[in-house]
């Protein structure tokens, strides 16, 4: 009987764990920046794709846009249109990203360092202690 109740209280403290650890802020965090970066993504790759590549495709006109950009070779196609798409859709995301972190959030950091609090009363008795200390030693 003390085996069965040993299991279950092993059991209960593994949930309790889990518990604890699933819903720390940091991980609801990271889980609503995950979704929030999914979503982020979609919208650059919907931009990059329908609105970009297209433009650019319109300036080096091919039957099917940047979608017909193929080097042949034999019987065998090289889509190296669709990589170019991919390549900017990266880029831009990347720029994205950095400005957000680098910009942004450099901007905010910096902002929020004000200046160290004035000594209080005492730091400032000790202080200049230490230099008539100093003083008197030279």
């Amino acid at each position: 009987m003390e085996l069965k109740s040993l299991g279950a209280d092993r059991a209960l403290s593994l949930l309790d764990e889990f518990k604890n650890f699933a819903l720390k802020g940091n991980v609801i965090d990271l889980a609503v920046g995950v979704i929030i970066g999914a979503a982020f993504g979609k919208i650059v790759d919907s931009l990059v794709k329908n609105i970009l590549m297209p433009v650019i495709g319109l300036i080096l006109p091919s039957d099917q846009g940047y979608l017909g950009w193929k080097i042949v070779v034999g019987a065998k196609e090289v889509p190296y249109g669709l990589f170019i798409g991919e390549l900017v859709n990266f880029i831009i995301v990347a720029f994205a990203l950095y400005l957000f972190i680098v910009k942004f959030l450099g901007f905010v950091m910096k902002t929020k360092q004000a200046a160290p609090p004035p000594p209080s009363r005492q730091e400032a008795l000790l202080a200049e202690i230490r230099d008539l200390l100093k003083a008197q030693r030279a």
